[in-house]
C-alpha cells in the first residue's frame, strides 16, 4: 500500500491545507493527553522549514453540526502554539475565514470542522460544497489525520479530490505498520484484543483468525467469550446476540490451530467503581452478584508470556478498567510484555494509548503507538480506508 509521499509535492511558498487528528481529551478546557498533538508535529514542523503557510483543519469529537462550545478547538490551537514555539492563528470561522493575509511560515487553525454538518454528511453533494471552501483557502491538501482516514468526510477524502495531495509523515509512518501488520509479519504473530465490546472487535478477529498464531482476548468483551463456553458471569458486559457468533470463531480458531487464549481468573467487584473491592475468582466461577472488571493476575501472566514469544505483536483494546487502580493490573503487565517483544510491538491507538501513558509508560517504550484506533481496526478487518485510497 503505498501513498504519494510529502518530499514528493512542493510545497515552498504556497498554502497549504492540512488534514491534523487532534482529536485529544479535553476537560473542562484542559487537554488531558496531548498525544496527538505532538504526533501532527513532524508534517507541521516540515511545511513551515519549507516556507509554506499553514491552514489546519481538524475535528473534536461530535458536535454533530452544532457549535457546542466544550468541543472548540481553541485550547489545542493555545498548546500547538506551546509545541511549536510559535504562534498559531486560531480561526472560529470555517466557512467563509479570510485567509488572504497569511503568508510564509505563518499557522492557522481553523474551528471544529464538525461544526459543519457537511463534513460528515452522507450526501457527496453536500460533502462537496465543503470541501471546496476548504480547498479555496490553499494550493495544496496533506492528509495526516490518520485516525479520521476511514471515513469519507469532507475534509479527509473529498478535499484530497480538488488539490494536489500527498500523505503527511503521521499517515505514511501509520500505512508503513499496518503493511507490516498484513503482509507477511515476522513469526509467530500475536494480537491482544481488549475493550469493552465484542461487536467492536468481531469483524477484526474474524479476519485475523487466519492470519495469526496467538490471539488473546480481554477487557469487557471477554464475557461474551466466557458466556459462549456456558460460563456464569454474574453482572459482567455482555452481548447475548453475538454468543452464536463467537461459539463459531472459537470453533475456527481450534480448526485453524491459533492460539486462542481466554482468561483463567478474574478480578471481581460487586460495581463499577473506584473504590469497589476486588475479588479474584477463577473465570468459570464468577459470582452471580459480581462483575468482572480486570482480567487475573494468573492470566495476565499467562498471556504476557505468550506475546513475548511473539516477533510481531498488535495489540487494541485494555485488559481492565485500567481508569480506576484496583482494576488496572492485568493492563499494565501487558503493556510492561509489549515493551519486551524482540520483534514489531504496535499499541493500536485509541484507549490502549491513552492506558499506556496513564500508566506511566513513554512512548518510546514500545516500537509504534498508533494514534487511531478505529482506522487501524477497519484496516486489520480488511475494508478499505476511503482516506488513505485516495491519496495512492
Amino acid at each position: 500500500m503505498n501513498v504519494i509521499s510529502l518530499e514528493s509535492v512542493d510545497v515552498k511558498g504556497k498554502k497549504v491545507l492540512l488534514r491534523c487528528d487532534l482529536n485529544v481529551p479535553i476537560k473542562e478546557g484542559v487537554i488531558k493527553d496531548d498525544g496527538r498533538i505532538r504526533a501532527s508535529l513532524p508534517t507541521i514542523k516540515y511545511l513551515l522549514d519549507q516556507g509554506a503557510a499553514v491552514i489546519i483543519t481538524a475535528h473534536l469529537g461530535r458536535p454533530k453540526g452544532e457549535r457546542k462550545p466544550e468541543l472548540s478547538l481553541e485550547p489545542v490551537a493555545q498548546r500547538l502554539s506551546e509545541l511549536l514555539d510559535t504562534p498559531v492563528i486560531f480561526s472560529a470561522k470555517i466557512v467563509g475565514a479570510d485567509l488572504s493575509a497569511i503568508s510564509s511560515g505563518e499557522v492557522v487553525l481553523l474551528e471544529n470542522i464538525r461544526y459543519e454538518a457537511a463534513e460528515t454528511s452522507k450526501e457527496a453533494s453536500e460533502r462537496l460544497i465543503l470541501a471546496k471552501e476548504l480547498a479555496s483557502y490553499a494550493d495544496i491538501f496533506i492528509s495526516d489525520g490518520f485516525g479520521a482516514v476511514h471515513r469519507k468526510h469532507a475534509s479527509v477524502y473529498d478535499v484530497a479530490t480538488l488539490l494536489p495531495h500527498a500523505a503527511g509523515y503521521l499517515v505514511a509512518a501509520e500505512v508503513d505498520v499496518l503493511t507490516r501488520l498484513t503482509d507477511n509479519p515476522a513469526r509467530p504473530y500475536g494480537v491482544v484484543l481488549g475493550g469493552a465490546k465484542v461487536s467492536d472487535k468481531i469483524g477484526v478477529i474474524s479476519n485475523l483468525l487466519d492470519k495469526v498464531n496467538v490471539l488473546a482476548i480481554g477487557g469487557g468483551m471477554l464475557f461474551t467469550f466466557l458466556a459462549a463456553q456456558g460460563h456464569e458471569i454474574g453482572t459482567s458486559l455482555v452481548e447475548t446476540d453475538l454468543i452464536p457468533t463467537v461459539k463459531e470463531l472459537l470453533l475456527r480458531a481450534e480448526k485453524l490451530g491459533v492460539k486462542l487464549l481466554l482468561p483463567t481468573d478474574i478480578v471481581v467487584a460487586p460495581e463499577f467503581s473506584i473504590d469497589a473491592q476486588p475479588t479474584i475468582v477463577a473465570a468459570d466461577s464468577i459470582p452471580a452478584d459480581q462483575m468482572g472488571l480486570d482480567i487475573g493476575p494468573e492470566s495476565a501472566d499467562a498471556f504476557a508470556a505468550a506475546i513475548m514469544e511473539c516477533q510481531t505483536v498488535f495489540w487494541n483494546g485494555p485488559m481492565g478498567v485500567f481508569e480506576f487502580p484496583n482494576f488496572a493490573h492485568g493492563t499494565k503487565v501487558l503493556a510492561q510484555a509489549l515493551t519486551q517483544v524482540k520483534g514489531l510491538s504496535v499499541v493500536g491507538g485509541g484507549d490502549s494509548a491513552a492506558a499506556v501513558r496513564t500508566l506511566g509508560f513513554k512512548d518510546s517504550d514500545f516500537d509504534y503507538i498508533s494514534t487511531g484506533g478505529g482506522a487501524s481496526l477497519e484496516y486489520l478487518e480488511g475494508k478499505e480506508l476511503p482516506g488513505i485510497s485516495v491519496l495512492q
